[in-house]
C-alpha cells in the first residue's frame, strides 16, 4: 500500500467553511475511484495550505490518477500546482473498524 500527502499553497487564505465545501464538491469524484482505499480532505489551520492524504493499493493505482486530468482540475479549482509526497504504507492499524491491523500483501 502506499500513502501520497497532496498539498497545495493557496494565493488567498481559505475559510475552513469554504474549504469544506469545495472538498465535499469533489469528493464524489473519489467514490469507487480504482486504487483508492481512502482520502482525508486536509486543510492547514491558517487556510494558506490545502490538500489530501490518499491510502491506495498500489503506486501505480496513483499514478494512473495524478498523472490524469486530476492535476489540472486541481489546480484550477485551487488556484496552485499539488506537490505529492509518497511513503510506502506497509502496516494500518484501523481503529474505527475495531482496530483491524491491515498488513501490506
Amino acid at each position: 500500500m502506499i500513502t501520497t500527502i497532496v498539498q497545495f499553497a493557496l494565493a488567498e487564505p481559505i475559510s475552513l467553511g469554504e474549504a469544506a465545501k469545495r472538498f465535499r464538491s469533489s469528493a464524489p469524484k473519489y467514490q469507487k475511484m480504482p486504487g483508492l482505499i481512502r482520502k482525508y480532505y486536509i486543510r492547514s489551520e491558517d487556510g494558506c495550505t490545502a490538500g489530501g492524504v490518499y491510502l491506495w493499493d498500489t503506486r501505480a493505482a496513483a499514478e494512473a490518477v495524478y498523472s490524469g486530468e486530476w492535476r489540472t482540475r486541481v489546480a484550477q479549482l485551487y488556484g496552485a500546482e499539488p506537490v505529492i509526497s509518497w511513503f510506502d504504507s506497509p502496516v494500518i492499524v484501523d481503529n474505527a473498524a475495531g482496530g483491524a491491523i491491515t498488513a501490506a500483501a
